[in-house]
């Protein structure tokens, strides 16, 4: 892409929709500044616009989106099949196990759920279609990851901040290389408790018609019930057996 082709101001408004999230629903101007390294005026710009077209709400002291903003994440989950070719087998499985389960992309260093069938709150956080994880800590992100080579995973993982969300979570890079080349070899990832205490899951690849990676699939179990250890052995045929039949159809 050529500079002249860059629009700044658009850029700069994406940046202050960006800096709102579950944990900071409202936001003044100095937050927004903050959170994007915009100046001060700049950031109040964008808000007052976002406000005017009405994709943000002003009460005198704090900024927040409104409804109207899902607008643009309806825009891909619309324009996109994915949604609704995995949603009845996502039903399907997860009434089958007993167990929530999801379908992913990667966006970044992140994995953005695009379809969610729920049996029973597992996290703290609920879980829908565009929540997002960090990938280097989800089992569909270490599964996403996988798939990329291992140099582009290596500087992607290298640029990113790696919390340390509980004790279990594995944050060292070259610890999460050898875990990307194992679940390379075993077709699979699992992940026990490293997002959130007491939530153990299992993930897949999904592949097109033409065998590439174009998502990830998992189940997510409650630890008391189904450690870790248990996963494969209680839920890894079904997922492959849901992933074999996705391939037919999705192209």
């Amino acid at each position: 892409m050529i500079e002249t082709d860059f629009v700044s101001g658009f850029a700069r408004g994406l940046r202050v929709i960006e800096a709102f999230g579950e944990s900071k629903p409202k936001l003044a101007i100095t937050d927004v500044a903050k959170t994007t390294g915009l100046d001060r005026a700049t950031a109040r710009r964008c808000l007052l616009t976002l406000v005017e077209l009405g994709y943000a709400e002003y009460d005198g002291k704090f900024f927040a989106l409104t409804p109207k903003i899902l607008r643009l994440g309806h825009a891909y989950l619309s324009s996109t099949p994915l949604p609704q070719i995995v949603q009845p087998f996502l039903d399907s499985l997860s009434e089958k196990v007993g167990q929530s389960s999801s379908v992913s992309v990667i966006d970044g260093a992140e994995v953005v759920y695009v379809a969610r069938a729920s049996q029973r709150r597992v996290m703290s956080i609920n879980l829908m279609a565009g929540s997002r994880l960090p990938a280097y800590c989800a089992s569909m992100g270490r599964v996403l990851l996988a798939a990329m080579p291992a140099d582009q995973a290596r500087t992607l993982l290298d640029e990113t901040q790696r919390t340390a969300f509980t004790p279990h979570t594995k944050t060292d890079l070259n610890v999460l290389m050898e875990e990307l080349a194992e679940v390379r070899k075993q077709g699979f990832a699992v992940i026990d408790q490293e997002l959130e205490l007491g939530l153990c899951s299992i993930a897949v690849p999904l592949e097109d018609s033409r065998g590439r990676v174009v998502a990830a699939l998992n189940i997510g179990a409650p630890a008391a019930s189904v450690p870790a250890g248990d996963l494969a052995k209680r839920y890894l045929d079904d997922l492959k057996a849901v992933a074999a039949s996705l391939r037919l159809v999705l192209r």
